[in-house]
């Protein structure tokens, strides 16, 4: 093997190894046990059943289906396809080199390997390291057309365009940034021309290609969004997910970030996520400015579309802080274009200077919020974060589920305003009830019962049996809840003396 692989290989080792290390002591998140409960709601459908107003397409759906139906129901397994595509967006980073040369694709794809958004949200059985992946994908496809004008680049461009189309419903946002990037550099030519200027390609694919390009694309889309061809009622989603999407994204939706405006319109919340976790991403959001003028075209170009698609994202009301991975990308490419100027002006040796504490910075942040602080509040990427106490719960039900022949039949009832991941955790079970307060159960003696802490007396009235009495804390957000594990049947794991003995007379 070539030592000259060896910096590509170390990279995607590193890659690795910080998305897939310890993978499961991160409690699950509330989306991912919303994603989690979908998934296995496809085992008693058949497909999953695309729901417009839930914002997100199939594809990540379908991919943790076939993880778990592979590997069973474990946290790795929900998780494995983000983590997938998170590893794969670094190998894009690199394939880059085409474009860019060997040390700018290194150095941008180094730093997505080490940065703590792109592995505390790979780490998550979310969609946005799939909508990464096809941007970056696309953006391949896009220069390659540009430069060579191939078969392969048009392939490239059309699983780029299929896959954010199927991954969520931004894809209209990225992919009209792309485009509105090519309007300005034109503009921006006009005043103030690139050197030196790409030529557009002299085009080698045909009609055929294209043809077939875009019916294998449209083939897929259909292939998924109905339900793998069960439900083509389900196509109308496409057109009808951008009501919903404009309504929350751009009115009310509980993910404002206020306490970053700073005049109109402009939040500058991805801006300080920056600041606080991703410096080389900062870093190439400043050096944005040396492609205002006479500059290398594909840098220009890439510096327009990083620029456009962070302010695209600082416009929108909606803040959740993995989006994030959406914006980063393009910086890593701008800071390896101008070190790459200051080595070829003579200041190589201080590129090293210069590089080594951002990466550093991002190593060290990294470790500390994916293996240290990862459901700590005070951390911005942790965000609706299960905290571990859930595990006062899930442990010794699941122990015991596992331990007895028919663990898994369980009776239990769940009555929580918000209660996922429980559902995902708890998807095996046959006979867990979740209850909202207006409609609670008329049984009251299960094997397990989950309330909030304020219904806690007026629950412990109605029991018959003892009862072990435990609090927790779901997540930072909500109230503390309390789960009460039935002596009969978990005396023998937790030992000691129920908290909550019998009352005569209880109610049912």
């Amino acid at each position: 093997m070539s030592w000259r692989y060896f910096p590509e290989m170390a990279i995607w080792a590193v890659a690795i190894l910080l998305r897939c290390w310890l993978i499961e002591i991160k409690p699950l998140h509330f989306d991912e046990g919303i994603n989690g409960w979908f998934a296995d709601q496809m085992t008693v459908n058949g497909y999953y059943s695309y729901d417009p107003t839930n914002y997100h397409g199939p594809l990540h759906f379908y991919a943790v289906f076939l993880s778990q139906t592979l590997f069973g129901r474990e946290v790795w397994a929900l998780r494995l396809p983000a983590m997938v595509a998170s590893i794969l967006s670094v190998w894009a980073m690199l394939r880059l080199r085409e474009f860019f040369g060997l040390g700018v694709s290194r150095l941008a794809a180094l730093a997505m390997a080490l940065s703590p958004a792109y592995i505390f949200y790979g780490r998550y059985s979310i969609h946005e390291s799939w909508q990464v992946l096809f941007s970056i994908l696309l953006f391949h496809g896009l220069l390659g057309l540009w430069r060579t004008g191939t078969r392969r680049a048009l392939f490239t461009v059309a699983t780029g365009i299929a896959g954010l189309i199927l991954t969520k419903e931004t894809y209209i946002l990225h992919m009209g940034c792309m485009i509105l990037a090519v309007l300005t550099w034109w503009i921006m030519q006009r005043v103030s021309p690139s050197h030196p200027l790409w030529p557009m390609a002299q085009q080698q694919w045909k009609l055929k290609d294209a043809l077939l390009a875009g019916g294998l694309s449209l083939l897929v889309i259909i292939f998924f969004y109905s339900g793998t061809f069960r439900d083509f009622r389900l196509l109308s989603g496409l057109y009808k997910t951008f009501q919903s999407w404009v309504s929350t994204g751009v009115h009310h939706s509980g993910h404002e970030k206020k306490l970053y405006d700073l005049a109109g319109p402009l939040n500058w919340y991805w801006v300080y996520l920056m600041g606080r976790y991703e410096w080389p991403a900062l870093m190439g959001l400043l050096a944005c400015v040396r492609y205002i003028f006479p500059s290398d075209t594909r840098f220009r170009y890439t510096a327009i579309l990083g620029a456009g698609t962070l302010l695209a994202y600082s416009i929108i009301p909606y803040k959740t802080p993995w989006c994030v991975v959406s914006v980063l990308w393009p910086f890593y490419i701008i800071l390896g274009g101008v070190l790459r100027e200051l080595g070829a002006s003579g200041a190589r040796r201080w590129i090293v200077w210069a590089v080594a504490p951002l990466l550093g910075v991002s190593l060290v942040l990294a470790i500390q919020l994916n293996f240290f602080r990862y459901t700590d509040t005070r951390e911005p990427y942790v965000y609706v974060q299960t905290l571990k106490d859930i595990e006062r719960l899930t442990r010794p039900v699941l122990a015991l589920a596992e331990k007895e022949p028919d663990g898994f039949q369980l009776r239990g009832i769940i009555m929580l305003e918000s209660y996922y991941p429980l559902p995902w955790y708890f998807g095996d079970f046959t006979q867990v009830g979740y209850y909202k307060k207006d409609s609670p159960p008329t049984q009251w003696d299960a094997d397990f019962v989950v309330v909030e802490a304020v219904a806690a007396a007026q629950t412990e009235a109605k029991f018959h049996d003892s009862y072990y009495k435990i609090p927790f804390t779901l997540r930072n957000s909500q109230e503390q809840s309390v789960a009460y594990l039935s002596a009969r049947k978990f005396g023998g794991l937790l030992g000691g003396t129920p908290e909550i003995q019998p009352t005569a007379g209880a109610a049912q």
